[in-house]
């Protein structure tokens, strides 16, 4: 069985709809002894920094994506029960420093210009503009082109198929999903055929949203907090809404971070599905987001030696106007807080403050206790 890597995962930065934590994706995958995992939270990219630093713990090659909401028209914020805000799922992942700055700006964008409700949305015209250095996936049920497979037949949706292509070419990956969903299985027929039409690679992916199975009645319930829903309630299984009587939930309990060997057994006849994940990690370079503290320079006296010094010096100057006696504990307490501004770096940004806030009283500004 080829090695295969999870690259469609969500965590609890998929507000209220992952259920997963970070640490804990990371443990399963270094456990099973994947290269690689990526994170594609719904609409956002809050949890990239933990994500990045956690996957050096537990050695894994961390690949950062998104999955957006694609509209026609991001700016459109009216909407009637005839003309829905219809909302289709995309997945992309970064493949270099330039992808990554690319996923933020249609992160943002998705914010900045196409909130509507609760929803970050973009459109084509931003994928357009931003694609440069992306993966892209033809995504799961929700998404474009399986959702014209369900509801408009195969020949419109391989129009929109060939859209994506030629804007992404031999990044654009048909991704596969097996959830036992009767769906799915015509789904992945007709994208199968395209495959093969346009000889364009499979990616096999599972949609997780939480680590192990016996953890979907905890997503279930997040799902209900959610959408204001009682659990009791039954879940609609086909298209659409379904209306009052039900609420919103998943169809059943296979959206987990499955082993290497149960992804094995599930796409045991397409193993190059699985081998092609592999293809993907080799494609990318993951950002490195830790830095260094960026300050303006201060500039510092003379007859001292840095910005520790010299902030040690007029934190001693200031002790002995504020306190009428510095007694031995004031000066441990001093010490003890200046120690900890030298280890974090963070000197200069006290003396910037130091000189705004003297400025300000210069002018007769009211300056807080803080």
């Amino acid at each position: 069985m080829p090695s295969f890597s999870h690259l469609h995962c969500h965590s609890q930065y998929s507000l209220l709809d992952g259920a997963a934590s970070i640490s804990d994706m990371m443990k399963k995958a270094n456990a099973d002894q994947m290269k690689a995992i990526a994170l594609t939270d719904h609409g956002n990219m809050f949890g990239a920094f933990k994500f990045l630093m956690e996957a050096k713990k537990y050695n894994l090659k961390p690949i950062i994506g998104c999955e957006f909401y694609m509209v026609h028209d991001r700016t459109k914020q009216q909407f009637t029960k005839e003309d829905k805000d219809q909302r289709f799922h995309q997945l992309m992942l970064a493949k270099n420093e330039t992808g990554y700055k690319n996923l933020i700006k249609l992160c943002s964008l998705g914010y900045i210009e196409g909130m509507y409700s609760k929803w970050p949305r973009i459109d084509k015209e931003l994928v357009e503009k931003y694609h440069e250095g992306l993966i892209a996936t033809t995504c799961c049920l929700a998404a474009e082109i399986p959702q014209a497979i369900m509801t408009k037949g195969e020949e419109e949706a391989e129009e929109l198929f060939k859209w994506w292509l030629e804007l992404f070419g031999e990044d654009y990956y048909i991704e596969l999903q097996r959830h036992n969903l009767e769906e799915q299985g015509m789904v992945n027929e007709v994208l199968l055929k395209f495959a093969k039409k346009y000889n364009v690679k499979t990616i096999a992916t599972n949609d997780s949203h939480y680590v192990d199975q016996e953890d979907a009645n905890a997503h279930d319930i997040l799902l209900c907090v959610n959408t204001a829903e009682f659990q009791s309630k039954p879940i609609w299984k086909g298209n659409g809404s379904g209306g009052r009587d039900y609420r919103f939930g998943f169809p059943n309990q296979e959206f987990y971070l499955k082993t290497q060997e149960e992804m094995g057994k599930i796409f045991h006849d397409i193993p190059e599905a699985l081998d092609n994940t592999n293809e993907i990690i080799d494609k990318v370079t993951s950002p490195e987001l830790q830095r260094d503290v960026l300050l303006p320079n201060f500039p510092i006296p003379e007859n001292f030696k840095n910005a520790d010094d010299f902030l040690r010096s007029l934190a001693y100057e200031g002790s002995k106007i504020k306190y009428d006696v510095v007694t031995n504990e004031i000066t441990e307490r001093i010490d003890h807080e200046l120690k900890i501004i030298e280890h974090m770096g963070f000197a200069g940004y006290f003396l910037i403050t130091s000189d705004l806030i003297n400025a300000g009283r210069k002018m007769n500004v009211i300056i807080g206790p803080g």
